[in-house]
């Protein structure tokens, strides 16, 4: 027999177990505290003495020793994050926690698991006009209302949460590393496609062995740095952008885009359909790619055009493997990764290889099916890890609501 249910007079929570009831999380805690700002230079010290709790991060350890010792968590406590994401954390006894965390003191005689999985699930529901909220406040938290059955049914329901949520959790990172190794397949196949044949010495450390009929050049004997500017409003041109896991986009493609926006496009470089796009910073972490449009593109790029008996999609992807990244380091100059340019005359430098065009046809066509099949592998994991991930939260939510009876 089905268990009666009432109207919670949430819009969230829906209907809930007739013998249930709601309540604001502030009657759930006896105070809030923040954490203290803990300088990076103590994080993953050697002296892993302390773990500490940041907001979007894993717990990470520390020798940090100025952290007041009545804001260490105990037992009783959640943490809440107060910007980005608005994760709800259970931490270890005795860890700190950075001024992007609040602490909650929750009270006695109710489940913490169970408050922890209901607080995360109201505060999930909170809609704001925003993009994104950047505090998510006390008093936000605090607001926020949770079904509330009896402290038996409470740890049940946790209990229950807990193993089903682990065996899923399992599986999502199982499936995860599935993709991942999914991925590192399909750039071995690249590599080895683009590099690999009947073999003669190539002088490339990274390569070793080429095709006896294939040649060694330079990339300057093979493109020509190309330096047309722009002199139409942002109005009137096609915004291109390179990223290193998506290679050369057009702005109007992506829901939205990241760093600072053009107000202008005055002085950005022309890219044609079928030229090489270069990211100078960023070249040797894979920031290089054809594109496949007509446009303009940031000043601080570089941009190619592909000579005769040049297959520009071949060098994409040799461009984009590992090997090629490393020759750009090689090349490069900095102060700091995140600043390390490898600039045209550098670039240009590079010796590549050189397939007769017929055969950089042929590995393309190969890469072609290849890449399909495995992008098809790697498409259907991704789609059952969203779907893992949603029934985790639909499977949470009918728990703490009471849509779903659940049993020791």
């Amino acid at each position: 027999m089905s268990r009666k249910m009432k109207e919670s007079g949430i819009e969230w929570i829906g209907e809930i177990p007739e013998e249930w009831e709601t309540v604001r999380f502030k009657f759930l805690n006896i105070g809030m505290n923040t954490g203290e700002a803990i300088d990076k230079e103590y994080w993953s010290s050697d002296k892993n003495d302390l773990v500490f709790y940041t907001a979007g991060l894993v717990p990470i350890n520390t020798n940090y020793n100025e952290f007041p010792k009545w804001k260490y968590t105990t037992k009783r406590d959640i943490l809440l994050a107060r910007n980005g994401t608005p994760y709800v954390y259970y931490p270890i006894e005795h860890a700190c926690y950075t001024d992007h965390i609040i602490r909650a003191i929750i009270i006695d005689n109710v489940n913490k698991r169970f408050v922890q999985y209901s607080i995360q699930q109201s505060i999930s529901k909170v809609v704001v006009d925003s993009v994104s909220i950047t505090t998510w406040s006390a008093s936000l938290w605090n607001e926020q209302y949770v079904p509330f059955p009896s402290l038996s049914e409470q740890t049940t329901i946790a209990a229950y949460l807990d193993r089903q949520c682990t065996h899923i959790d399992n599986i999502i990172e199982k499936t995860k590393t599935s993709i991942e190794e999914y991925k590192k397949l399909k750039q071995a196949v690249i590599t080895q496609a683009v590099t690999k044949g009947i073999r003669k010495d190539s002088g490339i450390d990274w390569i070793g062995e080429i095709p006896v009929e294939w040649e060694v050049r330079r990339i300057k004997n093979l493109f020509t740095l190309r330096d047309e500017r722009n002199n139409l409003p942002l109005s009137e041109v096609n915004l291109i952008s390179l990223y290193t896991d998506l290679g050369v986009v057009q702005h109007s493609d992506l829901e939205k885009t990241s760093g600072n926006k053009a107000s202008n496009a005055d002085g950005y470089k022309l890219v044609y359909e079928n030229d090489i796009v270069v990211n100078i910073i960023l070249c040797w972490m894979g920031a290089i790619g054809r594109s496949e449009y007509n446009g303009v593109t940031s000043p601080a790029y570089d941009v190619y055009i592909p000579s005769n008996n040049v297959e520009c999609r071949y060098y994409h992807h040799y461009f984009r493997t590992s090997g090629f990244s490393g020759d750009c380091y090689k090349r490069g100059r900095g102060i700091m990764a995140m600043r390390w340019r490898t600039y045209s005359d550098q670039f240009r430098d590079i010796s590549v290889l050189y397939p007769p065009l017929l055969e950089q046809k042929e590995v393309l066509s190969y890469l072609d099916q290849k890449c399909t099949e495995i992008d098809a592998i790697i498409t259907k994991k991704q789609q059952f890890l969203t779907e893992m991930e949603n029934y985790k939260k639909s499977l949470i939510f009918e728990c703490v609501t009471g849509k779903r009876e659940v049993s020791v």
